[in-house]
């Protein structure tokens, strides 16, 4: 049930009451017994999220983060190094075979 906010337009009395939804508003002032009461507009109650076990995934322990961190370094590296290492390998394995197949054009066969 929500709390609403009441103000008596004859002696200025401000007072918030617990009441349901369904219920009809008050009109007279407990402390002037003047039937000059009106409920206010309020903004209403925000949602707060308080405690543990709310978005337990959006914050992470400090313990998570760096093994994730970690895990996320190790397989973007090792791909990176491998990447490398097999371009270097097959840039080596072309010149070589460009290499001997000059060096077999510019010497005769021998007989």
């Amino acid at each position: 049930m929500p709390t609403y906010d009441y103000e008596c337009d004859a002696c200025k009395h401000k007072f918030e009451l617990y009441q349901s939804i369904s219920a009809e508003p008050e009109k007279v002032c407990p402390s002037c017994k003047k039937k000059k009461l009106r409920r206010l507009i309020g903004t209403g109650g925000a949602v707060m999220f308080k405690g543990s076990g709310f978005y337990q995934t959006d914050y992470r322990s400090e313990s998570y983060k760096k093994s994730a961190a970690s895990d996320s370094k190790s397989s973007t590296g090792g791909s990176d190094s491998k990447s490398e290492t097999k371009s270097e390998s097959k840039s080596e394995s072309k010149s070589e075979s460009k290499a001997e197949s000059k060096s077999a054009a510019k010497t005769p066969p021998s007989s």
